[in-house]
């Protein structure tokens, strides 16, 4: 039999190792929880800046972007991440105005929010920028600013986030599974893990 000694040790790792996993797990569930209330926030009433960059991959961010556009007339748009199979016709709403057309950039080389980055730092640097509005979903800005303020240190960068319909019904579980998913990839981002462009 075990000396009595040995398991009382055993019972005090088993409870020590039982409540830092409750402590862990209390720790995700209360971050996750303000990660979807951040996420939620409304975008700022009024907005400007010499340029503005969308990242594509969700409903609204191309037509949100292209009506802040048209409300700064002295700032350029670039529109990052495209797919190389969308021409400029089928990605811009045929009623554009030539003037504010002319300021849009479509960035065909990013597939990640990592190539976001890239691709916005070089399209900056072209366009002589010092502050920049970030337009994407709600639930997927706090990577995108994290990852472009790594390659933007100098630039301004002004969230203007974008309520897509997932988010219109939170407590779905597909709704909640995306967002634990974006959580998960935020802390990633936090932690410096998956800097290869291609992630």
């Amino acid at each position: 039999m075990p000396a009595p000694h040995l398991n009382q040790r055993f019972r005090s790792l088993l409870q020590k190792t039982l409540h830092a996993s409750l402590l862990v797990a209390g720790c995700w569930l209360a971050g996750f929880a303000w990660f979807i209330h951040d996420a939620q926030q409304p975008p700022p009433r009024t907005i400007h800046a010499d340029g503005i960059v969308a990242l594509t991959g969700g409903t609204g961010r191309v037509e949100t972007s292209i009506r802040l556009l048209a409300n700064n007339p002295n700032t350029q748009l670039l529109i990052s991440g495209v797919d190389l199979q969308t021409s400029v016709r089928a990605l811009l709403p045929p009623s554009i105005p030539p003037d504010v057309a002319a300021r849009i950039t479509l960035g065909y080389q990013a597939r990640s929010t990592i190539g976001n980055a890239n691709e916005t730092a070089a399209w900056v640097a072209d366009h002589h920028i010092n502050s920049l509005i970030i337009v994407t979903a709600g639930y997927h800005m706090r990577r995108a600013m994290l990852e472009l303020s790594r390659t933007l240190p100098g630039v301004a960068l002004n969230p203007y986030p974008v309520t897509p319909p997932a988010m219109e019904h939170l407590w779905r579980p597909s709704t909640i599974r995306l967002m634990g998913v974006e959580y998960i990839k935020w802390l990633g981002a936090l932690a410096g893990m998956k800097r290869n462009p291609s992630h």
